[in-house]
C-alpha cells in the first residue's frame, strides 16, 4: 500500500489492493498540518474510520468496484468554529509481474515480532550499542522506513534509545540503572514513503538485565535484644533483617547471615540462622553475674553467601536479664552490740549482706528475720530500702538484773523467689549471730513513744493545743522534774511547754504557704532530768486539710417562668473532705421561707421552688449553705418569677419583693375592694328580702325537666330527669301584687350585647319598670326593684321559653339561648347571668379587662382549646 503526499487539506491519494478486509490500515493523513486544533473528526463514507493520529482503517470488507473511490475527511474546531475538509482518493495498485523463478514457495520466518531485547545493567559499551533489530517482511515488496516512540526515545529518559530508519536496528546510547528503570516498552512503526503502514505498530520490550551492583544492608544500625540468664539452648533472642535493592528472587538478592565475632571472646553463646537471621541461645548457662551483655558482629552477604558476593556487617547487643539465682549472705558471721536497760524503740545494730544479683531488683532485695533468741519479742529487725541493710531495734525494755546479755540468730532471704539454673544445687539460707550486751546505767529521760505524730487541722488559731509529748525517767517511771525544749534550727511551727510537755502551734498552718506545701515537719524535742541527763524524741507534725473556705452558690441570678420549674442551686467549697460536701441549704428570711421551699437533690445541689400561692415578682432570697464541717456561707439568690413561657419573653415588668414584704398592684387592691362590696351587697339583699310578703308562684309546666343541668361541672352536664321541679318562691318585706300571667303572652329576645326584654300583652308594651309602676302599688324599697317584681316579671317568660324549647324538636330556639358553660365569650362584662342581670351595673366592670397576670392565666386555662 502506497501513500502519496499531497497538499494538505486538499487531496490525498492512497494506492491500495482491489480487495480490502475489515480493520485494514489504508494509510495515514497528517491532520495537525491541516487543522492543528481539530476536536471533531469524521468520514463521509461509513466504510472508513479515521483515528486521532490520522490513521484510516476500513470498517468492513471492501472491494473496489471502480478503478477509483473517493471520500472526504471532515475536521472541526468547535471553539474557533473552523471547519476543513480533506479529500481522499483510493486507487487500485498495479500488480507486479513475477518471473518463473519467483514462483517457488519458500518458508520464511516472520521478523516483525522479535523476542524482547535484553540490555545488561551498567553496560560499559561501546556506545552506541546495538541491542536489537526489527524488520518487516513487506520490505521485500516496498520501501520501508522504521521509527519508534515511547520511554527512552521521545519520553523520559529521552535519547536513551534510537532506531535506524532504513535498517530497523535499535541502539542504546548510554548505560542504564535497573533499580531506576527495570524495563522499557517502545512502539515500533514500519511505513512506506507515502505514509502507508503495512504492519500493525509493534510493542517491543527492552528488559534491563540486573547486575549485582548493590550490596545488602541491615535495616538498623544497631540491634538490641534481651534474654533472661540461665535460658535454655534454642530460646529465640531476636532477628536481624537485611535488604538488597537488586532484582528479587535472584542470586543477587539471596542473602546469608553469619556471626563474625563475639565480645567478650569466650565460648560462643549464641547462634545465627544463615537464611532467616534469627539469633538463638547456644550456651547452656548464661550467667549475668559473669557476663552482663554480649556484643555480636554479624555479616550479611548476597549471592547465597558465596565469596564473590557483596557483604555488609552490623552490630547486635544482647543484654542478659537478671534472675534471682544467687542467695544473699552476711558479711560477718558474728556481731556484738550494746544497749542500755529499759530503752525501747531504739536502734542498736545495722547488718549488711552481699548479693550478686542486680542491685535494686527484687532478686537482691533483702528480707531479714530473727530465727532464735527473741521469744519475748523484745527485738525487731527491719530492712532499710535505701541501703538494703538490716536494722535491729529494741522494742521492749531490757532488764540488766534479769539478763546481762542476749544472743540472737538472724537470717536473710530475697524478696523474689529463687530461679536456679538447670542442674544446679539448692541454695541455703545465710545466718549470723548477734550478741547484745545490756548496760546498767543511769539513763536519761525516755519519750514514750519516741516518735509522736500530731495531726493539726489547717488554719487553726495560733496557740491551739495539739497534744502532749512527755518523757519518763527509767529509774522512777514518772515525769517529775523533767524539762522540755526544742533545739533551734528547726521549723518553727510549734512550741512545747517546758514543764508539762504540752504542744501548741505558734503559726497558722496553711498548706498554701510555700514552706508548708509538703504538709509535714519533724521536730526534735529534748527532755532533761534533774541530773542533766537528756533524752530525745521526735514530733511529726502533719497538716490535715481544714475547714477554711465558706461554701458559696456558683450562680445566683435566675428567671423562673409560669411553669415554675424548680431551680437547681449548686454550691462549691474549696476545702477537701470531710469539710466539703454534703451541703445543707437554709432560707434565713422567715417571710420568704413561707413562700419558697428547698429540697435536696444531691450532695452539692438543692432545688429551689416557689409555693403555690407565691406571686410574680423579683425575689432576693437569702440562703445559707452549711458544709460538712459546719461552716456557713451566706448567699443572696435573685429570682425573677415572671409571667412568661420562656425566659427570653420576660421584659422585667414584675413586682419586686424586698425585705420580705409583698407590694400588691393597684388592680389587685381594687379587685379585693370590689369583692368585699359585692359580698356586702348580697348580704343586704338577703336581709331585705327576708321581711317581704310571701308570694307563691308554682311552675306547672314540666318543660324545665330536660333543660336544667348540674352547675358544678365545667362540661355540659346530664339532663335532669326528675319531674318534681322545686317551685320558685320569693318574699319581700315591701309587699306587691306582681303581674298577672293568666293571659297568653309572647315575648321576643334580641341577640347581641345589649339584650332587651319586651313583653307584649294586649298590644301594649311592657318593661320591668312599667310593671312596677302600673301593675302594683307604689313600693317603698331601698333597692331598685324588689325580688317579687323581678320574680313576677321573669318567671312566666322563662317558663314560656322552656315550653317553646321543648316543643321545637330541631332546637332552633335552644341554639340561640342555651350556651355551653365552658366558654362565656371573650370580653363579656356581665358575666354568666345574661339578660337577667341589671344592665346598669355593667358600667363599673371595665376593670375586668385589665386583670393581673395571675387572673389572665386562670382565664386562659378555662378557655376551651
Amino acid at each position: 500500500v502506497l501513500s502519496l503526499c499531497c497538499e494538505a487539506c486538499k487531496k490525498v491519494i492512497f494506492h491500495v489492493p482491489s480487495e480490502l478486509e475489515a480493520d485494514t490500515l489504508v494509510g495515514r493523513v497528517d491532520l495537525k498540518e491541516c487543522l492543528q486544533s481539530a476536536e471533531f473528526i469524521s468520514s463521509s463514507d461509513g466504510n472508513f474510520k479515521v483515528l486521532e493520529d490520522g490513521s484510516v482503517y476500513t470498517t468492513s470488507a471492501l472491494s473496489l468496484s471502480a478503478e477509483k473511490k473517493t471520500f472526504t475527511i471532515l475536521l472541526k474546531d468547535i471553539q474557533e468554529q473552523v471547519q476543513k475538509k480533506i479529500h481522499v482518493s483510493l486507487v487500485e495498485e498495479e500488480k507486479k509481474v513475477r518471473h518463473a523463478r519467483d514462483t517457488v514457495l519458500k518458508r520464511t520466518k516472520r521478523r516483525w515480532g522479535p523476542i524482547p531485547s535484553v540490555m545488561i545493567e551498567n553496560s560499559l559499551g561501546p556506545f552506541p550499542l546495538q541491542i536489537q533489530q526489527v524488520q518487516s517482511d513487506t520490505a521485500q515488496n516496498y520501501t520501508i522506513y522504521y521509527s519508534a516512540s515511547g520511554p527512552g526515545i521521545d519520553q523520559d529518559p529521552k535519547g536513551l534509545f534510537y532506531i535506524e530508519r532504513e535498517t530497523g536496528n535499535i541502539f542504546a546510547t548510554r548505560a542504564v540503572d535497573r533499580e531506576q528503570y527495570p524495563s522499557f516498552q517502545i512502539i515500533c512503526f514500519a511505513t512506506t514513503p507515502d505514509g502507508y503502514s503495512p504492519e500493525v505498530p509493534l510493542v517491543h520490550t527492552i528488559r534491563i538485565e540486573d547486575d549485582n551492583d548493590n550490596a545488602p544492608h541491615f535495616t538498623q544500625d544497631l540491634f538490641e535484644f534481651c534474654v533472661p540468664e540461665n535460658s535454655r539452648p534454642g530460646v529465640v533472642v531476636g532477628k536481624v533483617i537485611a535488604e538488597d535493592r537488586d532484582e528479587p528472587y535472584t542470586l543477587h538478592t539471596t542473602l546469608k547471615y553469619r556471626i563474625v565475632s563475639q565480645t567478650p571472646p569466650i565460648t560462643p553463646a549464641f547462634s545465627l540462622h544463615g537464611d532467616t537471621g534469627v539469633i538463638s541461645v547456644l550456651l547452656p548457662q548464661l550467667d549475668r553475674e559473669l557476663v552482663p551483655s554480649y556484643t555480636l558482629l554479624v555479616e550479611v552477604r548476597d549471592m547465597a553467601g558465596q565469596p564473590f558476593g557483596l557483604c555488609t556487617t552490623g552490630t547486635v547487643v544482647i543484654k542478659i536479664e537478671d534472675t534471682n539465682d544467687n542467695a544473699p549472705s552476711f558479711k560477718q558471721l558474728q556481731y556484738e552490740t550494746r544497749v542500755e536497760e529499759n530503752r525501747v524503740n531504739v536502734e542498736i545494730l545495722r547488718v549488711s549482706v552481699v548479693d550478686l544479683d542486680e542491685p535494686g531488683s527484687p532478686g537482691s532485695g533483702a528480707v531479714y528475720e530473727i530465727i532464735r533468741g527473741n521469744d519475748d519479742q523484745a527485738f525487731e529487725i527491719t530492712t532499710d530500702k535505701n541501703t538494703n541493710e538490716g536494722i535491729l531495734c529494741v522494742v521492749k525494755g531490757l532488764d540488766y538484773e534479769t539478763a546481762k546479755q542476749r544472743v540472737l540468730v538472724i537470717g536473710v532471704n530475697n524478696e523474689a523467689p529463687y530461679m536456679l539454673a538447670p542442674h544446679s544445687q539448692q541454695l541455703s539460707q545465710s545466718t549470723s549471730s548477734v550478741t547484745v550486751h545490756v548496760l546498767d546505767m543511769d539513763e536519761g529521760p525516755v519519750f514514750k513513744p519516741c516518735l509522736l505524730r500530731l495531726d493539726v487541722k489547717e488554719c487553726e488559731d495560733i496557740g491551739t493545743a495539739i497534744g502532749r509529748f512527755v518523757a519518763e525517767d527509767p529509774e522512777t517511771g514518772n515525769s517529775e522534774g523533767i524539762r522540755y525544749r526544742i533545739p533551734p534550727g528547726q521549723c518553727n511551727w510549734i512550741n512545747i511547754d517546758d514543764r508539762s510537755g504540752e504542744v501548741r502551734t505558734v503559726r497558722v498552718l496553711d498548706r498554701d504557704i510555700g514552706e508548708m506545701r509538703r504538709g509535714q515537719c519533724n521536730v526534735t524535742v529534748l527532755a532533761i532530768d534533774r541530773n542533766g541527763k537528756t533524752g530525745t524524741g521526735t514530733i511529726q507534725v502533719c497538716i490535715v486539710p481544714g475547714n477554711k473556705n465558706f461554701p458559696r452558690i456558683t450562680e445566683t441570678e435566675y428567671i423562673m417562668c409560669r411553669d415554675r420549674k424548680p431551680i437547681c442551686l449548686t454550691a462549691q467549697d474549696g476545702d477537701e473532705a470531710p469539710y466539703g460536701a454534703p451541703f445543707v441549704y437554709r432560707i434565713t428570711d422567715r417571710n420568704l421561707a413561707s413562700m419558697w421551699k428547698l429540697t435536696p437533690h444531691d450532695d452539692n445541689s438543692w432545688y429551689l421552688s416557689p409555693k403555690s400561692d407565691t406571686m410574680y415578682g423579683i425575689y432576693e432570697i437569702p440562703i445559707s449553705v452549711i458544709d460538712n464541717g459546719g461552716k456557713i456561707g451566706e448567699n443572696i439568690v435573685r429570682v425573677n418569677l415572671c409571667d412568661c413561657v420562656t425566659p427570653t419573653e420576660c421584659d422585667g415588668r414584675t413586682r419586686q419583693l424586698s425585705g420580705g414584704n409583698v407590694t400588691l398592684g393597684l388592680w389587685a387592691i381594687l379587685a379585693m375592694i370590689l369583692g368585699s362590696l359585692l359580698l356586702l351587697l348580697i348580704l343586704i339583699t338577703i336581709c331585705g328580702c327576708c321581711g317581704a310578703g310571701v308570694m307563691h308562684r308554682q311552675v306547672t309546666d314540666d318543660c324545665a325537666n330536660h333543660n336544667l343541668i348540674i352547675s358544678n361541672t365545667e362540661a355540659p352536664g346530664e339532663e335532669v330527669m326528675d319531674h318534681n321541679i322545686i317551685p320558685l318562691q320569693g318574699t319581700c318585706d315591701q309587699g306587691g301584687y306582681g303581674v298577672k300571667t293568666g293571659e297568653q303572652q309572647a315575648f321576643e329576645m334580641v341577640k347581641g350585647r345589649g339584650h332587651t326584654l319586651e313583653s307584649v300583652k294586649g298590644g301594649g308594651h311592657q318593661t320591668l319598670g312599667s310593671v312596677k309602676e302600673g301593675g302594683g302599688q307604689p313600693m317603698m324599697d331601698t333597692c331598685r326593684y324588689s325580688y317579687s317584681e323581678w320574680h313576677n316579671f321573669t318567671h312566666p317568660r322563662l317558663g314560656e321559653k322552656v315550653h317553646l324549647c321543648r316543643q321545637d324538636e330541631e332546637q332552633k330556639h335552644s341554639e340561640d339561648y342555651l350556651l355551653s358553660y365552658n366558654y362565656e365569650g371573650k370580653g363579656s362584662l356581665a358575666g354568666s347571668v345574661g339578660c337577667c342581670s341589671d344592665q346598669h351595673e355593667e358600667e363599673a366592670l371595665d376593670f375586668l379587662d385589665q386583670l393581673e397576670p395571675k387572673f389572665r392565666t386562670l382565664a386562659e386555662t378555662c378557655i376551651k382549646r
